[in-house]
């Protein structure tokens, strides 16, 4: 989607979609995200959510398709959590790379210790 950019707010825990032009404007979807430091470094996306009156217009599949590509440039992994990303990996697994067993359950464990991630 063209009119849309994507902004990694790490600070946030969120990959937003905004209106082009507009990055200080409401989120037209997001990913909420947290980083996993052990037992490797790895994005870890918890929630995908988009506002009802741009489904459909490709926004979660972008924004997803961003994450994978944001771990691909800092060379770490992505551990998804979030059910909409599990189903976008399994849809393109040469743009998803699988996490390891051992990094996913860092990840689930990393969540449950700390809802608050989510």
């Amino acid at each position: 989607m063209s009119d849309i950019e994507i902004h990694d707010e790490r600070d946030r825990g969120l990959l937003a979609a905004r209106s082009a032009g507009d990055p200080e404007g409401a989120a037209l979807g997001y990913i909420e995200y947290f980083v996993l430091d052990a037992p490797e470094r790895a994005l870890v996306p918890v929630h995908t959510v988009v506002q009802p009156q741009y489904e459909g217009r490709g926004i979660a599949g972008s924004l997803v398709r961003e994450l994978y590509a944001i771990a691909a440039r800092e060379s770490v992994a992505v551990a998804p959590l979030c059910p909409f990303v599990v189903e976008w990996a399994a849809r393109h697994p040469g743009e998803a790379p699988v996490a390891p067993p051992e990094l996913m359950d860092a990840a689930q464990r990393a969540l449950a210790d700390d809802p608050a991630k989510w």
